[in-house]
């Protein structure tokens, strides 16, 4: 009989990160992917990434030359088995779709503007949400790193989502109440956080005093959603 790869034996106290495109293509183009292989060496769970993202992160940029680089990166943490898909727990992407389209139907008609829906998510974030959904209900304890700020906004302060709108389009907007309840319990983290855990764990070669500085303004100026005043409370916490 082949042997179980530890990891899968006990669903029941399996951890797991759910990664967004967003943080993977931030580490890729700052070159510090190294970062997610030793955080996954002390996390003692899993980093799952649902297909819809490994199109978004490797799939589709390997076949752009502007981006090739950053997805073989991601290839390789694939390749490695520090990313997994969702399989390696028995999860299939069918049941992921499934949950996807219903996170797409709900959140693209829970905001409207003179009776028009607001699409506000893709199928990217969409499945992320889906698989973490999913992990909940089989007891699977799980965290999704995202940094795309709209889908962060609905799951943990929508009410400034729709400020945001109202700011923008100048109008006012719609929000279903209801659809919002579909949306609560959801654990989300940055990149940056990631970054940050990764410095107080002494994972980085680097040592200098400036290093958190300069990780989280990387990581600023290459795509991650984070505000300078956000960068000094996270340094406040070392």
């Amino acid at each position: 009989m082949k042997p179980q790869h530890p990891n899968t034996r006990n669903t029941q106290t399996q951890k797991v990160i759910v990664f967004d495109a967003g943080p993977l293509i931030s580490f890729s183009m700052n070159g510090i992917t190294e970062i997610i292989k030793r955080l996954r060496g002390v996390f003692h769970g899993k980093f799952l990434i649902t297909s819809e993202v490994k199109k978004e992160v490797i799939d589709t940029p390997l076949r752009i030359k502007k981006f090739e680089l950053e997805a073989l990166k991601i290839k390789t943490l694939l390749d490695q088995g520090i990313l997994e898909l969702p399989s390696s727990l028995g999860i299939s992407d069918s049941e992921i779709e499934k949950a996807d389209n219903e996170m797409l139907s709900i959140a693209n008609s829970t905001f409207n503007s003179m009776g028009k829906d607001i699409n506000i998510l893709d199928h990217g974030e969409a499945s992320c949400l889906a698989l973490s959904k999913i992990l909940t209900t089989k007891g699977i304890r799980n965290v999704i790193a995202i940094d795309e700020r709209t889908t962060r906004l609905l799951v943990e302060r929508p009410q400034d989502l729709k400020n945001i709108f109202e700011d923008r389009m100048n109008t006012s907007i719609n929000m279903k109440m209801q659809k919002l309840n579909f949306f609560k319990g959801f654990r989300i983290i940055r990149s940056a956080e990631l970054a940050y855990v990764a410095y107080k764990k002494n994972l980085l070669e680097i040592k200098n005093n400036l290093l958190l500085d300069a990780l989280l303004y990387a990581l600023k100026f290459k795509g991650a959603a984070i505000s300078g005043d956000e960068i000094e409370q996270i340094k406040k916490l070392a």
